[in-house]
């Protein structure tokens, strides 16, 4: 099985040609949603001020601007290398990364109206969000069934292969139950609203009950089988992803349903995003402390930088918005800190993969052909 991970950083010499985008797979889409997460979260955080509001706005720009260049680039990998890109569709251990494509635009998308509104204005931002939210949750949904249903049909799956990976195809509707709130109060009042807001919790719950199935394949991988590989060892963070995720759409939802369903429904509505948010919020904290813990042993092991940093961002970001939620339904200062707290995490995260995803782009090793990744004995 191959990975989109370069384990071992080796830079091109002079005399090698620098490469094109014929390596470019889509788990660089990750990078766009970890650089929308956190102008996404810091405008969640209830701290405002006008040098913050300024300095989201220029990160949302930037993820804005790195999805187009990105949306350009896999188009030219498509166009040119379309060998390759069938290729990767028939990966099982690449496959699963084409959700980081309908993630991105949701996350670009919702980064635009909470975020982007002060630059381009509210009605801009809302048809900007309205496209990307459709053409995200379309693809999302494509993904959710469609990477599940080649590994059933056409990929070869070893037993005790499972992989946080296999999370990324779907959440990406959980993702779109998140963002999909916003555009409520824009809908004409009546059908339309409520329809965009179950329709919201019916993706919430398809989600969340694909992701309820690969949890316990993956921690009994874990328990049997050991370690990740070094180089996947930062994508078990990945699991935070549905976790706040769902956490921040629940609470999202709970915010949207007054004026788009009954008062019964509205005030179940209220009281699920706590009862649900609260829990799982826990157990989220619980896989961080698990997971930070094995990432420090692959650091003692030799780690080295690969794509796969970037998901130490988007999953910690959906924590921030998801502990952000709770402190605003239920006024406890500690969800607050909390939500605080997570985001210094996400953006020194965020700091170092950038850092270093530049760096590998100026050498040219990321876009160099990837090696599998060692295999790390127990």
């Amino acid at each position: 099985m191959t990975t989109l991970v370069h384990p071992s950083p080796t830079p091109l010499t002079r005399h090698e040609p620098r490469p094109g985008v014929r390596h470019l797979g889509p788990n660089w889409y990750a990078a766009v949603m970890g650089t929308a997460i956190v102008a996404g979260a810091g405008a969640a955080l209830p701290a405002h001020s006008p040098g913050l509001r300024v300095a989201y706005e220029a990160v949302w720009a930037l993820a804005a601007l790195a999805l187009l260049t990105l949306l350009a680039a896999r188009a030219a990998h498509w166009a040119r290398h379309g060998d390759q890109a069938r290729r990767h569709l028939a990966d099982p251990g690449v496959a699963p990364f084409y959700g980081c494509l309908a993630m991105a635009l949701l996350a670009v998308g919702g980064t635009t109206l909470s975020v982007g509104s002060g630059v381009i204005g509210t009605s801009a931002a809302v048809a900007v969000d309205s496209v990307l939210w459709v053409g995200g949750t379309v693809l999302g949904l494509v993904a959710a069934a469609g990477i599940p249903y080649l590994m059933v049909t056409r990929h070869r799956v070893e037993p005790g292969a499972a992989s946080p990976v296999w999370l990324l195809p779907v959440v990406a509707p959980m993702v779109s139950a998140a963002n999909g709130p916003a555009l409520v109060a824009h809908l004409p009042a009546g059908q339309w609203r409520a329809a965009m807001l179950l329709g919201c919790y019916a993706l919430f719950g398809m989600s969340l009950l694909m992701t309820l199935a690969i949890l316990p394949m993956l921690l009994s991988r874990l328990v049997h089988h050991g370690p990740l590989p070094l180089a996947m060892t930062p994508t078990l963070f990945l699991v935070l992803g549905p976790l706040g995720q769902s956490t921040t759409a629940v609470n999202n939802l709970a915010d949207a349903a007054p004026g788009a369903v009954a008062a019964p429904y509205a005030h179940a509505m209220s009281a699920f995003g706590v009862l649900y948010g609260v829990p799982v919020m826990g157990f989220a904290l619980l896989w961080l402390a698990l997971a930070t813990a094995m990432v420090v042993g692959a650091f003692r092991r030799g780690m080295g930088f690969g794509m796969t940093w970037w998901g130490f961002t988007f999953p910690i970001g959906t924590c921030v918005t998801g502990a952000a939620a709770l402190a605003r339904h239920t006024h406890l200062h500690a969800f607050t800190w909390l939500a605080v707290g997570l985001y210094a995490l996400l953006v020194a995260a965020w700091a170092v993969a950038a850092a270093r995803t530049l760096h590998g782009l100026v050498n040219g090793r990321l876009l160099a052909a990837p090696r599998p990744a060692p295999a790390v004995l127990r």
